[in-house]
């Protein structure tokens, strides 16, 4: 009987291999399972020199009327994502934003952690929001946002289901930091800014009031043009990549 004599040397180049094999697999699944993640849309690639500014309405709503009248000095269209409980608390701010022409969409209806929910609970929290806002304002939202921010799989299949979009953001003002000032919302949002950026505010944080103005002055003199995020987004063949910018879908022949 012949025994197969194995060096240590051999050994480790035998433990080495297996070990790089096992990282080869184990990469490519794990590859694979961000390539399946569903994305919601951060900002829109375009040429033409556009943004959408938004604000999340959870809570407060002491400044909701002084950012309406800074919006009309300035001409510019807002999106405004807003809770079903807010809904039910403010519904003369909700008619005051649609009467002033601005776009009132779905932060949900309680503002939960979407992604701990089961889809018949995601659409409930979906539908109940879009019933309120439809009920003041007689439109019905076509945009999600995901409370917190958060979401997964379920959540994008559950908003498509009811032909909307889910929307986050590419530019964070950070105005609710406790740190924020108006000129270091004023700094972060026009020096991050580019074509096709989405930026989120709130309505309720302590300085967006001071620092929106010149904001908005700074980037309609940088040539910028304010629209809807519903006007930005492409509603068909399109891409999303790997950022969560929103792309139009190439042909072969492009």
């Amino acid at each position: 009987m012949k025994f197969l004599i194995i060096t240590k040397k051999q050994l480790m180049l035998a433990l080495c291999a297996v070990a790089t094999l096992a990282a080869i697999v184990i990469g490519s699944v794990s590859v694979r399972a961000n390539t399946d993640r569903r994305l919601p849309i951060y900002c829109v690639e375009t040429d033409k020199k556009q943004i959408a500014i938004s604000f999340d309405a959870a809570w407060g709503n002491d400044d909701t009327q002084t950012l309406i009248d800074i919006l009309k000095e300035y001409n510019v269209p807002a999106t405004f994502f807003v809770v079903g409980s807010w809904v039910d608390k403010y519904p003369e701010s909700v008619k005051a934003l649609s009467d002033a022409g601005h776009q009132v969409q779905n932060h949900s209806n309680t503002h939960p952690h979407m992604p701990q929910l089961s889809k018949n609970q995601m659409c409930d929290e979906l539908t109940s929001c879009n019933d309120k806002i439809e009920k003041i304002t007689g439109v019905r939202p076509t945009l999600h946002r995901p409370p917190y921010g958060d979401y997964d799989n379920a959540l994008i299949e559950s908003v498509e289901s009811l032909n909307m979009h889910t929307i986050q953001w590419s530019v964070d003002s950070l105005d609710w930091k406790d740190s924020a000032t108006a000129d270091s919302i004023c700094r972060r949002v026009t020096s991050k800014v580019c074509p096709g950026s989405i930026v989120l505010f709130h309505n309720d944080a302590d300085h967006t009031p001071e620092a929106l103005p010149t904001i908005l002055k700074c980037l309609k003199d940088d040539g910028y043009e304010f629209v809807f995020i519903s006007d930005l987004i492409l509603k068909d063949n399109y891409t999303i990549d790997h950022t969560g910018k929103q792309c139009k879908q190439k042909n072969d022949a492009e």
